[in-house]
């Protein structure tokens, strides 16, 4: 039907909270028929985003499937809906997540069955609203409704310590929620000031207008995004939360956490915070190197806390602050391996952590507890369950044809475009990362069975595998063949790009990212460039200039000291240095 082709995203958004409505009027009575209803519709959810699949024309400029409705005049909010290859990717993998959470959730949940399917189908549509939002009204209003679902999940149905929890959850989102408020309306009224247009929330014509600010208002403009993102991704040392709300959380909310809501950080670093970085070359370059050295530090910290850790949902929680902390680092590139390979990085910690959380609860549901030191030897009365838990691991810390290390391979090819040391800091997460996921699968799966009542645990049933079966299939089919994903990404991603670091495609060698085999850029001081553009006949000492300032800058982070050489430039390709030799 046209009309149905032409709101396709509205139909996307509002089935869940159609769900929501209908789960009003079953009887309480009734639990079977409210998981029923439950699952039809977190299955519909999935359903009607299908059509997005073979609609979505790849390489189009701009926004797809435009909606746009006078929603407040009076003060310039509209109801406005619309995605790119970006926001298409975090789509799918919301409703996906979203119906494979619900159906896990059929014998986890004893209690209050009808307030949890609704909360749950409420949190749907809220995430679903961010990704989709065009205004920036209609984003915040879906931004803070995300979060009322998922402080009652976690206080309801979650563990011992599920109170505190969800009031720290709730008050760190919140703090940074209102920051991000103060810059969108001081972004909805200086754009009225110095553009003279009239007054809006429109995403697009708001950003447009940052070019005309001046540096310090963009500064502060991206801080104040910064906060609220950087607390829902989080980033270090913002992550303290994360550990607790993951947890205490039941394994649906643990699942939709990891996989979905700690994206719409990453998603509003791309989406916002990119546009807003200053325009003045020196400023851009002091907040991008704070922000890589953050990131970087996330990784290994992140990495060095999951060794310590003794109960697995712990380890598992923790083990995202590091993964998050490469796609940050990709995203701050501010290149198209880095951002391409952010992007898939996102989806690729929403599979595999969800798996991960998924075989956990599994595990939570026959034995009640999470400990490691409870466990041992389940491969042999769960052979299946090891199985499954050994891709999981694996696609977690990205073996080769397996999903992980097709994003992570990408950001670091990204970032190694911009530092070198910068890119071997972050291998030391890699490592890290296969040590401690390794380490866990080894103590609960390895050995004799230790305890006695694993001697008997059933293995995985048919509900347990159709939630498990389509995040592995995901997982390899990504591993073994990417290319649909990063042509989805071309066109926002070079939008981004040329944006944010219109150098990099101004540059003569530049190439095309996903045409030819990528090309490195050399990180040149402008003291060492000719008239011809050319830097390769001081290669050897410009890159120990250039690591000296990088190392400078980031002591300077540190409190170390303030760099004694303006900040480096991205000035010209390695292809470009043996050609001028």
């Amino acid at each position: 039907m046209e009309v149905n082709q032409s709101h396709l995203l509205s139909w996307i958004l509002f089935t869940p909270l159609i769900g929501a409505i209908v789960l009003l009027f079953i009887p309480r009575a009734k639990d079977n028929l409210q998981r029923v209803v439950g699952n039809l519709f977190g299955f519909l959810g999935l359903i009607v985003s299908l059509p997005l699949l073979w609609r979505f024309q790849i390489g189009a400029p701009g926004y797809q499937f435009r909606e746009s409705y006078d929603w407040i005049p009076s003060i310039g909010a509209h109801y406005s809906l619309g995605i790119d290859g970006i926001s298409f990717l975090l789509v799918m993998l919301t409703t996906l997540l979203g119906a494979i959470s619900i159906l896990s959730s059929w014998s986890a949940i004893k209690n209050r069955k009808k307030e949890y399917y609704i909360l749950f189908l409420l949190l749907q549509t809220g995430m679903l609203g961010v990704f989709m939002s065009l205004d920036f009204f209609l984003f915040y209003l879906f931004w803070e409704v995300m979060l009322v679902p998922m402080y009652f999940l976690i206080g309801v149905w979650g563990s011992d310590r599920r109170l505190y929890a969800a009031i720290k959850f709730f008050l760190y989102t919140l703090a940074g929620s209102v920051l991000m408020l103060l810059a969108i309306l001081a972004l909805y009224y200086h754009a009225h000031e110095v553009a003279g247009t009239a007054y809006t929330f429109d995403i697009p014509t708001l950003l447009g207008t940052v070019s005309q600010f001046s540096t310090n208002y963009q500064r502060i403009l991206f801080w104040g995004f910064f906060f609220a993102f950087a607390i829902k991704v989080p980033m270090f040392p913002f992550h303290t939360w994360l550990p607790d709300a993951h947890t205490e959380a039941p394994t649906a909310g643990s699942v939709i956490l990891a996989g979905v809501l700690l994206k719409m950080g990453t998603y509003g670093f791309i989406r916002f915070s990119l546009p807003l970085l200053p325009g003045d070359a020196v400023a851009r370059q002091h907040i991008v190197t704070i922000l890589m050295v953050v990131s970087i530090i996330g990784i290994i910290y992140g990495a060095l806390v999951c060794m310590m850790q003794k109960d697995m949902k712990k380890l598992v929680a923790y083990s995202s602050v590091s993964h998050l902390g490469f796609c940050t680092l990709g995203i701050f590139a501010l290149n198209p391996h880095g951002l391409s390979g952010s992007v898939i990085q996102q989806i690729n910690h929403g599979i595999s952590t969800g798996a991960l959380f998924l075989l956990i609860g599994v595990l939570y549901e026959r034995r009640h507890t999470r400990l490691i030191s409870e466990f041992g030897g389940l491969s042999t009365p769960m052979p299946n369950f090891a199985a499954i838990y050994m891709i999981a691991t694996l696609s977690s810390l990205g073996l080769p044809l397996l999903n992980g290390f097709i994003g992570e391979f990408t950001i670091l090819s990204g970032v190694f475009q911009v530092s070198l040391r910068w890119a071997a800091w972050a291998v030391i997460g890699i490592v890290l990362g296969a040590a401690y996921l390794l380490w866990l699968y080894q103590r609960v799966m390895f050995g004799p069975v230790t305890n006695p009542e694993n001697e008997h645990l059933a293995d995985l049933n048919m509900r347990e595998y159709a939630t498990l079966i389509p995040l592995v299939l995901l997982a390899f089919w990504i591993g073994i063949y990417p290319k649909p994903l990063f042509t989805v990404l071309d066109a926002p991603v070079r939008q981004i790009v040329q944006q944010v670091n219109p150098g990099y495609y101004n540059s003569a060698t530049a190439q095309r990212w996903n045409e030819k085999p990528p090309v490195a850029a050399a990180i040149v001081a402008p003291s060492n460039i000719t008239k011809d553009g050319s830097a390769g006949k001081a290669k050897d000492k410009t890159n120990d200039k250039i690591e000296g300032r990088v190392m400078s800058a980031a002591a300077a982070i540190l409190g170390a000291g303030s760099p004694s050489a303006p900040p480096p430039q991205i000035a010209a390709t390695r292809e470009n240095e043996a050609g001028n030799r």
